[in-house]
Order: structure tokens, then C-alpha cells, then sequence
């Protein structure tokens, strides 16, 4: 593979209760998908060509971590807080990131993460 052959990014979050997990990321991100492809299956697009993808997989259902990296971490996790989604506390690793987690209610685990190693 040449990653020159790369044109977009789909991380793909497995489910076993699809209503239940979509509630829950219409709620992350504020607002309902962007794509409803078929039954089972939201999308929502993060940055350009990149895409977060909630999917009825009840085999793999929580074994995922998908890593979005953020320009404040502060105010993600005010969000999360405003939003009244259960927060890991903010970690910092001097000089090179600050990260906080948060779990959706299938276990599957998105790690925030704000680059400081060039502030």
C-alpha cells in the first residue's frame, strides 16, 4: 500500500445496541449523522476525509479505540462535561500531549488528544 494512494479515513466503532450507541454519539458530536448508508451503520465526518462510523457488529462490540486528536482539549472536555458524558480526567505527558477518555456505553474507548509538544 502507498499511503500517496490514501484519500480518506473511516474509524469503525462496533455496537451491539445500535439505538442505544447512536443516541450516545448524536450526543458526542452534537448532532445526528451525516450519513445513514443502511440499518446498523451512521457516519459522521470529523475533518475532511475523515469519518467516525457507528456499526451494529455485536462480535466486536467494545474492543475498539479510536484516537481523535483535538486543538484544545480543554474545551472537548467541557464539552463532554456539558453534555453529561462520563470523562476520564485530563492526563498530561510534559511536553508532548494532554489526553482525556471517555468510554461510550459499548466500551469502546475514544481517547482526546491535544499535541503540546510545539506550545
Amino acid at each position: 500500500m502507498s499511503v500517496k494512494n490514501v484519500s480518506s479515513v473511516i474509524s469503525i466503532l462496533p455496537v451491539q445496541n445500535f439505538e442505544q450507541a447512536l443516541t450516545w454519539y448524536q450526543t458526542l458530536m452534537g448532532r445526528t449523522p451525516d450519513i445513514v448508508p443502511m440499518e446498523g451503520i451512521a457516519e459522521w465526518q470529523i475533518v475532511e476525509n475523515a469519518w467516525i462510523q457507528v456499526s451494529f457488529d455485536p462480535e466486536r462490540a467494545g474492543q475498539t479505540t479510536v484516537v481523535l486528536c483535538v486543538d484544545n482539549l480543554a474545551a472537548q472536555y467541557q464539552r463532554c462535561i456539558d453534555a453529561n458524558l462520563a470523562i476520564g480526567e485530563i492526563v498530561e505527558y510534559p511536553e508532548i500531549i494532554k489526553m482525556a477518555e471517555v468510554n461510550d456505553p459499548e466500551g469502546n474507548k475514544l481517547s482526546f488528544v491535544e499535541d503540546i509538544s510545539t506550545k
